[in-house]
C-alpha cells in the first residue's frame, strides 16, 4: 500500500515566530518505489524526512495526516511513534557518526537496539552477518568502534543497522553528501539492492544531487519553500520538466563535454523566501521568469499527465 501523505504541515518554533517548514505537502510513495526528494537547502526536505519518524523538540505537527500501509502514523506523539520506528519506518541520517556512539563497539550498539525493540541479538546474528557480507563489510566490524571505520564503511554499517528489521519505509537523508564520487555510487547501488532484495519496500532518497537521484530513483519530487513544486517519473523530471523552478534547477547542472569557458554555468537568481513570513500566492514568483498577475494566488498541484503533478499556473 505504501506511504500516503496528505496536506502535511510541520512548523518550527523559534523566538521570532513559527517557521513554516512544511506547509501543506501532499504526495504518495508506492510499494517498491524509490522517491528522490530534491530542492535547495531550506526547502523542507530534511524536515519532511524527520517528521515521518521522529520530530525534534522545536518541530510541531500542525496539520495533515501520514499513512503507512493503511495505518495512520501518530507523528505528533513521540511516545506512540516509538513502536513504528525501525520496524515500520527507519532512517539513515545524513552523517553516519550521528547514528553511532563512538565509545561503544558496533556489535553492542546493534544488540542494544534490538533489545529496545524486544528482540534478541542471537536470533538475528545470522541475518546481520549475511547483510554485512552483502555490503562487503568484514564481520570483524562488529567488534570495532565506529572511529575505526572509514566514512564509506560507517555509512554502509548504518544502512545495515537501519534496515535489519525490514522496515516498510526507509528514509535516506543526504547519505552520500560527505562521500567521494566512487563511494557515493557504491552506497547508492547498495540502497537499490536493499529494495530489490525486499529488505525495505519503499525508499525516500533525500539529496541535493539530482544527477545521482536520476540514476537510482523511480520518481523525483522537487520541493520549494515548504511546498511541492513538481513530482513525476525521474526521466520526465530530468528531460521534460514543466515547473519553472524545476527547469532552472535542471539547467543549472553542469553538462558533460560542455566548455564553460565558452558558456557560463548559470544559477537561479535571487534566494528562497523566508518561511517565517512566506509570501502569498506562488512562493517562487519573485524568482520566476514566467511570473504574472495570477501568481499572486497559490497554484494547486495539477496532474498534467498521468502521475505528473505540477503546482504552476502556466504548467
Amino acid at each position: 500500500m505504501g506511504l500516503r501523505v496528505n496536506d502535511l504541515k510541520v512548523y518550527y518554533q523559534t523566538l521570532r515566530g513559527e517557521v513554516k517548514a512544511l506547509d501543506g505537502v501532499t504526495f504518495a510513495v508506492g510499494d517498491g518505489e524509490i522517491l528522490g526528494l530534491a530542492g535547495e537547502s531550506g526547502c523542507g526536505k530534511t524536515t519532511l524526512g524527520k517528521s515521518l519518524i521522529r520530530m525534534d523538540g522545536r518541530m510541531r505537527h500542525t496539520g495533515g495526516t501520514v499513512e503507512l500501509d493503511g495505518a495512520e502514523l501518530p507523528i505528533g506523539d513521540d511516545r506512540r511513534m516509538n513502536r513504528f520506528r525501525f520496524s515500520e519506518v527507519s532512517i539513515i541520517p545524513q552523517y553516519a557518526m550521528s547514528a553511532m556512539n563512538p565509545t561503544r563497539k558496533i556489535g553492542k550498539m546493534v544488540a542494544d537496539l534490538l533489545e529496545s525493540r524486544g528482540l534478541r541479538y542471537r536470533n538475528l546474528a545470522g541475518e546481520l552477518e549475511r547483510r554485512l557480507d552483502l555490503v562487503e563489510l568484514p564481520r570483524e566490524v562488529l567488534g570495532s568502534y565506529p572511529l575505526e571505520l572509514s566514512g564509506g564503511m560507517k555509512q554502509r554499517m548504518v544502512m545495515v543497522i537501519s534496515t535489519l528489521l525490514d522496515p516498510s519505509l526507509l528514509i535516506a537523508d543526504e547519505i552520500t553528501s560527505a562521500l567521494d564520487v566512487s563511494t557515493q555510487k557504491a552506497v547508492a547501488r547498495t540502497l537499490v539492492g536493499f529494495r530489490d532484495r525486499g529488505f525495505v519496500r519503499s525508499v525516500i532518497f533525500i539529496t541535493h544531487d539530482i544527477s545521482l537521484t536520476y540514476q537510482i530513483a523511480d520518481t523525483i519530487m522537487v520541493m520549494y519553500a515548504g511546498k511541492v513544486a513538481e513530482k513525476a517519473r525521474a526521466d520526465v523530471i530530468v528531460n521534460a520538466p514543466r515547473h519553472p523552478y524545476t527547469k532552472l534547477l535542471i539547467s543549472s547542472l553542469p553538462e558533460v563535454g560542455v566548455r564553460y569557458a565558452d558558456r557560463k554555468l548559470a544559477g537561479i537568481p535571487g534566494s528562497p523566501p523566508s518561511l517565517l513570513d512566506p509570501p502569498t500566492g506562488c512562493r517562487f514568483r519573485d524568482r520566476c521568469p514566467l511570473a504574472h498577475d495570477k501568481c499572486a494566488e497559490e497554484p494547486p498541484a495539477v496532474e498534467v499527465e498521468p502521475d505528473h503533478f505540477v503546482a504552476c499556473w502556466k504548467a
